[in-house]
């Protein structure tokens, strides 16, 4: 992705150190290049594919091969996040009426101050409602439409009479190219006058397209052929009008059962505004109205909610960690039930949505592939299911349900309470730690309310008498209403029935082990594997500092918490100090911000979690007892007799991959990491290997001067960002074995790029050395420091390393690891573009700064200091 870049106009020798003197640092405009693999599929010669014929002898295009998939950018993920008012409306007995409808404009006018506005005071960030498609009023204009074999697309087009003929044709061909018939277009009739100013600046012209389908399809199999009518109408839109207005050009819903009537509105003036809203033809079983307030005011006509299956109320923090798991998995996710097209869904997700359009894009996966709606977000936002009590006691097949699909797909984590529906099924789901409020209550007339507040029908005098059930969704809980069963199950009878549904006890069993069942590990390391002068050189040449060893580390080994430093930072930034700074400083941990709540860790625990996996994920489409082998970890911070016992078993294929580069030599840091890439690269793609340890640890030889170690940040962003390019990152698994981590804040990043696991091999024994050093002696003999043994420092030394991984997640509102893994919820300062695309790809750097070849001197300098004239005595 190339940067456009604007040299300072101080050259930058009179600012910065001299090892950096020779560049300019430059002020990096946004790139240009949208992370999208569909337009690159667009691209391609013969956008208009020829066509073959489908199992129903019908013609369809030629099958498009899986895009590769396109790192996340942070700064598209930041114009795009929103916190909201939602609500539903849904009768049991099956009966459709406009009362529905009038009831939920009536709630989504309630909704007005969970909105935003523009400046003009008259602009929303957007309104909308979500419906069952309301087919006698279309009939009216499109007598031949018939539930059932018929689909309705609510589409946006621009506004323009050339573009809007376009966009006419590129919807019909798609329709043509699955087999169906195109019964007619209907003018949704509109009140324009109600649009704000801004708004209104760029309003599409709304229209609904009704096709019908010759082949005798129905139900999901319908669904499933609309979805892929759909997607290739977005192919094509992107290829005719390119990236920067492909949106001009939106299908809001296009479905067999339900439609979405929504737009850059305030939530008074949907009702005016859609003129359909307010026609007695208009009848449902179900409405879902949804009232946006976008935190980072970009809102847009297209991401307006709700979305096709879900409107959300939150923000998803780690979407940009969601964003590349999910490019890095698309080339596996294969179903038998979309015959081999499955590259004709992809990419999945967009950085330029909304993280409730990506949310929105993966469950409609999940459903149209064959799961219930509500089982699909039990995947995607699991509920704490670890410590607790009443899953363990109740109903533990839950818990094996959520432990097997942690090894197929991480959660969305954040503030989040999401309602959603199929047609069929209609519910709300909250977030493990219900930060976002819900509450449901049902009459005795079979209508079951959700909102985000109560008193969104300015009734609860008057109703309260007929009100038969009520409650709050608690952490992490759900409500599903079926329309055909005509049944309201809490979250307890429908979590139990998605738990049994599989055996996943036995499923977990085979295909995940603990790390503490492995041979050998958890076994704390006694002997010393140094002489304390060579681990003073190792400790030099890896930029251990003297505060480092015995405030950071020896304080962590004393007392198992981080150290107490006082508030503020006198210390220049890393890019304009005159010393080499380890890579980790070149970074910025991000916070939670505007609606998004950090969490307590200590009052919160029970719903934090550091676990992780290592091997290859499973194919998410396809769940099964052989879908995967992983190892499980309690922990990140892997002790050496941890990896030891991994590197030994068979489950996970396991290679060790040597980060050293050639000292001395020009480029040769960027040439060994492309190197190391193209190595990581091949032992996944030819040999298999489920778990790739990138190490510096050398001890079968004395450290070499010429042998400089790759910053391991680094090597573990490279690989992790390389294998996310060519499609193989959710094969494999990286832990990171290191002596250049000894901080929270390095264990952060590494994990925050891509690390499964570190293993800080010189820490501990920095640790041991402690324990065993005369100096301590003389502390615990004179009662200055409690008497520990040599694993006790090293026990305390990880538990708090790994509080402190905790306390950062707590800051950003995060709640697993395995969430934060991959998410680079970070930013850098100081580093150039051609390194930030290598490794880390998707973050933001506004300055620029640091080139490989400055990297390389920095390297080099640390390693330098291993090799003293006189003997080292002292840090």
């Amino acid at each position: 992705m190339p940067a456009l870049t604007a040299p300072c106009s101080v050259p930058c020798r009179a600012i910065l150190r001299p090892a950096i003197a020779r560049r300019h640092v430059s002020r990096n405009s946004r790139a240009q290049e949208r992370s999208c693999g569909l337009a690159a599929a667009a691209r391609l010669p013969g956008a208009q594919a020829p066509v073959a014929a489908n199992v129903h002898g019908q013609a369809v295009p030629e099958r498009v091969p899986v895009p590769l998939p396109q790192v996340a950018d942070l700064e598209d993920i930041l114009k795009e996040r929103d916190a909201c008012g939602v609500g539903v409306i849904a009768n049991l007995k099956g009966e459709r009426n406009h009362k529905i409808v009038a009831d939920a404009l009536t709630a989504l006018g309630c909704m007005e101050h969970r909105g935003a506005c523009s400046a003009d005071n008259d602009s929303g960030d957007g309104a909308g409602l979500m419906t069952h498609i309301p087919w006698k009023l279309i009939q009216q204009e499109v007598p031949s439409a018939e539930p059932g074999s018929c689909g309705v697309g609510m589409m946006f087009l621009p506004n323009n009479d050339a573009d809007e003929a376009k966009g006419r044709e590129i919807a019909e061909a798609a329709v043509a190219a699955e087999g169906f018939e195109v019964l007619g277009w209907r003018a949704v009739p509109v009140v324009p006058e109600v649009v704000g100013r801004f708004a209104k600046a760029t309003e599409p012209r709304i229209a609904q397209l009704v096709v019908k389908d010759g082949s005798g399809r129905t139900g999901a199999d319908l669904e499933r052929a609309l979805y892929l009518m759909r997607k290739g109408m977005e192919r094509a839109a992107l290829a005719e009008f390119g990236e920067e207005r492909a949106t001009e050009f939106y299908v809001c819903s296009l479905s067999g059962q339900t439609i979405v009537y929504k737009g850059m509105l305030r939530s008074v003036v949907v009702g005016q505004f859609f003129k359909d809203l307010k026609d007695e033809a208009f009848e449902t079983g179900f409405a879902i109205y949804h009232r946006r307030f976008s935190t980072n005011t970009n809102p847009k006509w297209p991401l307006a909610q709700p979305m096709r299956v879900l409107g959300h109320n939150g923000e998803i923090n780690t979407v940009q960690g969601n964003l590349n798991w999910m490019a890095s998995r698309q080339q596996e996710l294969t179903h038998p039930v979309w015959g081999g097209r499955e590259g004709d869904l992809m990419p999945l997700c967009r950085a330029t949505n909304s993280d409730s359009a990506s949310l929105d894009n993966t469950a409609e996966l999940l459903v149209r592939t064959g799961d219930g709606i509500d089982k699909a977000l039990m995947v995607l936002v699991p509920e704490a299911y670890q410590n607790h009590p009443d899953l363990d006691a109740k109903y533990p097949h839950v818990k094996d349900f959520y432990q097997y699909y942690e090894g197929c797909q991480e959660g969305w984590d954040g503030p989040a309470l999401l309602v959603f529906s199929d047609g069929t099924k209609v519910g709300a789901r909250l977030d493990r730690n219900g930060l976002r409020p819900a509450r449901y209550w049902q009459k005795s007339d079979g209508t079951i309310y959700v909102a985000s507040e109560v008193g969104v029908l300015n009734d609860i005098l008057d109703s309260a008498p007929d009100v038969v059930a009520k409650g709050r969704l608690g952490p992490g809980q759900m409500v599903v209403a079926d329309l055909e069963a005509g049944t309201f199950k809490e979250n307890e009878a429908v979590a139990e029935e998605i738990g049994l549904a599989a055996p996943y006890a036995e499923w977990v069993s085979a295909s995940t082990k603990p790390l503490a069942e492995l041979p050998g590990a958890a076994e704390w390391p006694e002997g010393l594997l140094y002489e304390p002068a060579e681990v003073l050189r190792r400790q030099a040449a890896a930029g251990y500092g003297r505060e480092d060893s015995q405030m950071v580390i020896e304080g962590m080994a004393q007392g198992g918490v981080e150290p107490t430093f006082c508030m503020g930072d006198d210390n220049p930034l890393a890019v304009l100090s005159g010393m080499p700074h380890m890579l980790y400083t070149y970074f910025k941990q991000r916070f939670a911000q505007v609606t998004n709540p950090p969490i307590d860790p200590l009052r919160e625990g029970l719903v934090m979690s550091l676990n992780m996996r290592l091997g290859a994920r499973g194919n998410l489409l396809q769940p099964g007892g052989d879908a995967y082998r992983q190892i499980s970890l309690d922990s990140p911070v892997m002790l050496e007799t941890d990896l030891a016992a991994v590197k030994a078993q068979t489950d996970v294929k396991t290679k060790v991959m040597p980060a050293f580069f050639e000292g001395g030599k020009d480029d040769a840091l960027k040439s060994a990491l492309a190197d190391l890439c193209a190595a990581a690269e091949a032992a996944v793609r030819d040999d298999g290997i489920g778990c790739l340890v990138l190490s510096d640890r050398d001890d079968d030889a004395p450290l070499d001067p010429g042998r400089v170690p790759i910053p391991t940040l680094l090597a573990v962003g490279a690989v992790h960002h390389h294998l996310i390019a060519r499609g193989l990152r959710s094969d494999t698994s990286i832990v990171a074995e290191t002596a250049q981590a000894f901080s929270t804040h390095h264990i952060a990043v590494l994990v925050g790029y891509g690390a499964h696991a570190v293993c800080p091999y010189l820490a501990f024994e920095s640790c041991r050395q402690w324990r065993a050093s005369t100096r301590t002696g003389n502390l615990i003999k004179n009662g200055r420091i409690p008497n520990i043994s040599s694993e006790a420092a090293q026990r305390n030394f990880k538990k708090a390393l790994e509080k402190g991984v905790l306390k950062i997640l707590s800051k950003m509102g995060i709640s697993l690891l395995s969430c934060y893994h991959g998410a680079q919820i970070f930013e850098a300062y100081g580093l150039g573009r051609e390194v930030v695309d290598t490794a880390f790809r998707g973050s933001v750097s506004r300055i620029g700064g640091l080139s490989f070849a400055d990297l390389q001197a920095e390297a080099e300098a640390f390693w330098a200091k291993a090799f003293p004239d006189t003997p080292m005595k002292k840090l």
